[in-house]
């Protein structure tokens, strides 16, 4: 798997017109001078039309590590969690932390 994250993968694919096959975000991210490792992680998307960036941020195959963000403690949950039957860990629902709770009930 490469050693990248989503955000990089779709910063490379930011001048992309939706929907686009997967030949055509391999070319754009090489227009864009992604890193080896975006070039990579493209490369092993199945070969489909995608709509938008967020199909693209689904099927991209990622280090199990690159949680999005999320703490130890919010990737722990999520794999006490579970989740639909196939949905990758790092893609279900992670629970909040009670600061992030706290600032939501102030706004």
């Amino acid at each position: 798997m490469a050693h990248t994250d989503v955000p990089e993968v779709l910063h490379a694919l930011k001048e992309v017109d939706f929907p686009a096959g997967k030949d055509e975000l391999l070319d754009a991210a090489r227009r864009a001078n992604a890193s080896p490792e975006v070039i990579k992680a493209l490369r092993g998307i199945p070969p489909e039309q995608y709509t938008n960036r967020e199909d693209v941020a689904h099927s991209v195959r990622l280090d199990a590590d690159s949680d999005l963000g999320h703490s130890p403690a919010q990737s722990a949950e999520q794999a006490r969690k579970g989740g639909k039957p196939g949905l990758s860990q790092h893609l279900r629902d992670a629970p909040k932390t009670p600061i992030q709770e706290e600032l939501d009930e102030e706004t």
